[in-house]
């Protein structure tokens, strides 16, 4: 049976870009463009009325911008995802989308192809990083100081902390499966494991979580 192409909301005030972007979506037949919106209020309401899988968004915006867009969708639609697509790598903002909730960080300039790898990933349950924003995100991490008693209780097993490290390097279930000799099923079942011990909901808040407590 052929998969569902994907649902893809456009959050974007450029008018001229989501233009460009609109043309290139809808020439996948691995996705479906359900919608556009300008601002963040827009952003809510097509969310509330079509329910995209993903939602690729800007963060500079007028009316609500980007941070408060992600903090409102991930707290009142969880089950869908936000791709940030933007011209800033600006390490603060980068810091703040993806603790407001974002899984997945692309710049502008992407090429058509990381673009429709990176909707794909997040429509999957991953998380994406264009691999300058990985490596900014590496940088801060080893920064941040650990706290190694709230590290002991969270009950990780071993392999589950073999996980944690190749899920926080980036890699993709199947990357850890044939990492680890693992089956896919088997690397879901320790990702879901450790996204309830680390009490979070992503891949990229359990990174950040991880390193935060010192488990990285």
């Amino acid at each position: 049976m052929t998969e569902k192409p994907v649902r893809v909301l456009i959050v974007d005030d450029q008018a001229l870009f989501r233009e460009a972007l609109r043309a290139l979506l809808v020439a996948r037949a691995e996705l479906e463009l359900v919608g556009e919106a300008s601002d963040g209020f827009e952003a809510i309401g097509r969310v509330a009325a079509l329910d995209p899988d993903v939602v690729l968004l800007d963060l500079k915006m007028p009316r609500l911008d980007g941070i408060a867009t992600i903090r409102r969708l991930r707290a009142e639609y969880p089950r869908t995802k936000v791709l940030v697509l933007t011209t800033f790598d600006d390490d603060e903002l980068i810091f703040e989308g993806l603790r407001a909730g974002a899984v997945g960080y692309l710049l502008k300039d992407a090429t058509s192809e990381r673009l429709l790898e990176a909707i794909l990933t997040v429509a999957r349950g991953e998380s994406f990083l264009q691999p300058t924003i990985a490596a900014k995100v590496i940088a801060e991490f080893s920064r941040l100081p650990a706290r190694a008693d709230e590290a002991s209780s969270l009950g990780l097993s071993s392999r589950e902390r073999e996980v944690l490290k190749l899920l926080a390097a980036g890699a993709t279930n199947k990357e850890i499966g044939r990492s680890l000799t693992l089956s896919e099923g088997t690397v879901k079942n320790h990702v879901t494991s450790i996204l309830t011990k680390l009490g979070v909901t992503d891949r990229t808040q359990a990174a950040i979580k991880a390193r935060d407590v010192g488990l990285l």
